[in-house]
Order: C-alpha cells, then structure tokens, then sequence
C-alpha cells in the first residue's frame, strides 16, 4: 500500500510488523483499514492534528519558543495479555522503591545489611538531609512515577529509567486518545481499547489519599513555577480537569506551621500540594535561600504531617541512574519477591574493574550522567565520533560517580509518518503509576518517538514525538 512503499524493519524488532507487509496479530485490524484509507487523507488528518494541538495550546518549549508536541496518528498496540505483565512489574518496582525512599530517610537498613552501599546513596544529587527523619502521610514518598520501558530486539521489555520526582507527560497520553478519537473515530469501532479520559482522576485519588489524618475533604493545589516552565501545559491542564487550583508560590503561605491558600474570599487551608517544582526551590527558608518560586516554612509543615507534598521531598535518591543498578536487590530485599520487570545491563563507573571495562570499550556503550534528563548529558559510544568519545573518557576519569554506562539496546521501532510515507523510527514508553492505598497503572501510557532517523534520543525537549498507546482488552 502507498503509505508502506519501501518501509522495512532492517532487523530490529518493529511494534507492527514481523516482517514487511506482515502485520503482527493484533495490528492485522489496523493494517486492513489503513489498505482502504488514501495516502492524501491520513496526511491532511494528522496536519489537522498538528494545528489543533498548537491552537489549543498543547505544546512544549523547545529552544526557546512553544511549539506543539509532535503527534503520530498511527497507534502503538499492547494486547491484553502483555499488559497484564506489565502492570504488575511496574506496581512491584513502585512499591519496592517507595519503600527504599522511607528505608534511606529511616532505618537504613538497606544501608546497615549491605544491600547498597552508603557512599552512594549520601552522595546522589536526589539525597536532602532534612528529609532525615520525616515520615509522610500514610508514610508514602512516591505518589506518581513515570518508568521509562523499551523494546529490545528480542521483543522484551526492559526498564531503561525510573522518574520518580516530577515525571511529566500524563497530560500528553489524555489528550492524544482525544485527539486520536476526533481524527480516526472508525479505527476504534474496530477495536476495544481500554480507556484513559479518567488518568487525572486517577492522580486526584492518588493526591487525595496522602492527606494528613483527620482531613475529610482534603484540598488538593498543583503547584507550578510559572508560565515559562517548559511543562507549563501539562500543570494547567492536569489542575483544570482535578477541578483544583493551580497556584505558584506566591500563592501560598504558612500560618502557623500550616500552608494556606490565599483567596479573594481569605485564606484557605491546604491539604495536599502536588509539585510540580524541584526539591531546592520548594522553600527557600529550609532549602535553597534564593528561590523565588517557593514557600517559605512549607518544609517544617510537611515535617510535621500538617501538609503533604506529592511526591516526597527526596524521592530523587530513588531514581539516580546509579541507584538503578541496585533496584532488582531492593525488590528482593524489601518485598521478598523476584524482578518482573528486566533492566538494561548496567556498569558503575565507581568501580574500578567496571570502569576500565566501559572505558575500553566506548564504542559500544551509552554512558548516561547520573542525574542526567531529556537526552542531555550522555554519550552514545556507536554514534559518537573518536574526539567525543575521548572528551566523555576525560569526564569518566575526573568524575567516574557521577556516570554509569549500559549496553546499547537495539530499540524497538514502530511505523511514523515522515512526510507522506511511514518510516521506521525508536520508541520507548512511559507509562504511569499513581500510587495511593495501592498502585493503579493508567492504561498504555506516553510512547515517545525518535523523529530523526536512527536516533535513539526520543525527548521532547530533543525533538521527538508521541503516539497513542491503545491497550487492547479481551
């Protein structure tokens, strides 16, 4: 068919087809509509897309100016049975961690027992003494998660990052089946997908549920730092459809060790202050003095249980790219149960052996930044040039904690329109966890794609795109 000319799979493992013009099982559905559908007609849709995300204001920025976030109209499908599996290794990774966060600011018994060394864990970037200590409501560090899964080409899932901070992108996987909905409404006639239009009530349950005691009715914020935040789109829009404020600091004050809302009609007590602000600038009398963006005294409230602040202060201890290597022995340690969920073959540059091992052999590993996002700060050793991968080695050598390096994984890939004609292009998958008396997936998640040919770098902030993550039901 014309929007399939020339499309191969060049021997990585691709969402859609086992072979060219072989659909897999559950995209056969998919595939025979797209045959009757003209080339002209799925463009112009997804150019009515485009323009619809950049006229109701659903964008990013990227180098400086808003633009819309890049929307493939081809979905990504997840059967039922796959699903299942899924859901249930995310769920075992977020309780395993949550209850690593609570260990580190408590007991350290993982520390105490040898599962993780000490020195790793006071020295990443995410550690915040004065979380020392604190015990949350419902003694739950982790309220949202975002877990970065890929493909190999083998067709297995692996876990390549946890975001347990202030993972973004719920937004983007609502308004995508909503737009998917509006611009394909035959394509879901044809197939039962489970739905996702009820994600922020999913997070307001979440929030809602880490309220201190006694709060029957707990007001819930999204605190933002502003329209300039890159991800401002996302804050406004997950406040309007939770039906509550979106404020930035200012907003907010502490009376009392406890935080207010200030209203026209007066102060108003907070219960719940969903984040969406880094940890140094949540409140500048207890963190970092400069912030702007903060409350002042809002740490000594949280402290106390006055308030709750989702996620925790410190969650980031968690989600260290270094930390990630010891993650299958904190699900053993804390929940005496095995990984269902593989990662990606990781070597710590802090060890001697390990290092000499990845420094020989640069051409064939990604080295990642521990505290590295969006793409930045890594080295992808078979795409690097010999002049970069000896800068990273100089880098490796004077700061070897601060990087880890893992096998180049061969990324799934999955049919994008490029132009008139799908192309083949990398995907991973973001899906979330919402975590209040138990861990709830939302169905599917965001797929991000890799828009320039062979690369492997599919944030947004770097160019890339997403799709629609139909999870198909029985």
């Amino acid at each position: 068919m014309p929007l399939f000319t020339d499309y191969t799979t060049d021997g990585f493992f691709d969402e859609m087809f086992e072979a060219p013009d072989l659909p897999r099982e559950e995209y056969r559905r998919l595939f025979s509509g797209l045959k009757m559908l003209r080339p002209a007609t799925f463009t112009a849709r997804s150019a009515l897309v485009d323009r619809a995300y950049l006229t109701q204001g659903i964008t990013f920025a990227h180098g400086g100016r808003e633009q819309p976030f890049p929307f493939d109209l081809l979905p990504r499908l997840i059967t039922a049975g796959e699903w299942v599996d899924l859901q249930q290794g995310l769920a075992q990774r977020v309780r395993a961690l949550d209850r690593f966060i609570a260990d580190i600011y408590g007991e350290r018994r993982a520390v105490a027992d040898g599962v993780i060394p000490n020195a790793l864990v006071s020295t990443c970037e995410g550690y915040v003494r004065e979380m020392v200590g604190v015990v949350p409501p419902l003694g739950r560090f982790v309220h949202v998660a975002g877990i970065d899964l890929v493909r190999d080409d083998h067709g297995t899932w692996r876990v390549l990052e946890d975001n347990l901070r202030c993972p973004s992108g719920l937004s983007y996987v609502v308004q995508n089946r909503a737009f998917m909905r509006r611009a394909f409404p035959e394509a879901f006639s044809d197939h039962h997908v489970e739905p996702v239009g009820h994600a922020p009530f999913l997070l307001l349950s979440a929030l809602m549920a880490s309220a201190p005691e006694g709060r029957d009715s707990p007001r819930v914020v999204v605190l933002t730092p502003g329209p300039a935040n890159a991800a401002y789109y996302e804050h406004a829009f997950l406040a309007q459809q939770m039906g509550v404020p979106l404020v930035e600091g200012r907003d907010l004050t502490v009376r009392d060790r406890r935080v207010y809302l200030r209203t026209t009609a007066g102060r108003e007590r907070v219960d719940v202050i969903y984040r969406r602000i880094d940890d140094g600038f949540l409140d500048p009398a207890a963190l970092q003095a400069d912030s702007l963006l903060g409350v002042a005294g809002l740490m000594q409230s949280f402290r106390e249980g006055r308030v709750a602040v989702c996620n925790a202060v410190g969650t980031g201890v968690a989600d260290d790219k270094a930390v990630y290597a010891y993650v299958p022995d904190l699900i053993r340690y804390f929940l005496g149960e095995e990984p269902m969920l593989e990662q990606v073959p990781t070597y710590l540059l802090g060890r001697e052996d390990e290092r000499e091992y990845v420094l020989a052999n640069l051409d064939s590993l990604v080295v990642k930044a521990v505290d590295g996002a969006g793409g930045y700060g890594m080295l992808i050793g078979p795409h690097a040039t010999p002049g970069e991968r000896q800068a990273f080695a100089k880098r490796v050598r004077a700061n070897p904690r601060g990087y880890i390096a893992q096998e180049t994984i061969r990324l799934s890939r999955a049919p994008t329109l490029v132009g008139d004609r799908f192309r083949a292009r990398h995907v991973d998958l973001r899906p979330f966890i919402l975590y209040g008396e138990h861990p709830v997936v939302v169905p599917g998640g965001l797929t991000r794609v890799a828009l320039r040919d062979g690369s492997l770098v599919v944030n947004s902030s770097q160019g890339g795109g997403s799709k629609d993550t139909w999870v198909l039901s029985d």
